[in-house]
């Protein structure tokens, strides 16, 4: 399977019990279709270049996946539906 690198933010108005919440659920999508996530990593409340959609901070999540593309393209979906998420890039890497 390939290994990918996703990068998500979260609103600064939410806590941060709820940005370890939308962290769990998207990697219960990823193991519900046969991948893993190896490392989750919270880079905390950070300030963002410009507003994005009338936020000025954000709440970081790294995850490094190892997963069927479809699985994440199903994560993907998910994060933006979710109003909480302002912000996802997912990229494709030769390890983790």
């Amino acid at each position: 399977m390939p290994f990918y690198e996703s990068v998500f933010i979260a609103r600064q108005d939410v806590s941060q019990a709820q940005v370890d919440g939308l962290t769990e659920s998207f990697e219960k999508v990823i193991t519900g279709l046969g991948g893993s996530v190896p490392k989750k990593e919270s880079w905390g409340l950070r300030s963002l270049a410009y507003k994005i959609k009338k936020n000025r901070k954000g709440y970081y999540v790294l995850m490094n996946i190892d997963a069927p593309p479809a699985a994440i393209n199903e994560m993907e979906r998910q994060m933006r539906i979710n109003e909480d998420v302002i912000r996802v890039l997912t990229t494709r890497v030769e390890a983790l």
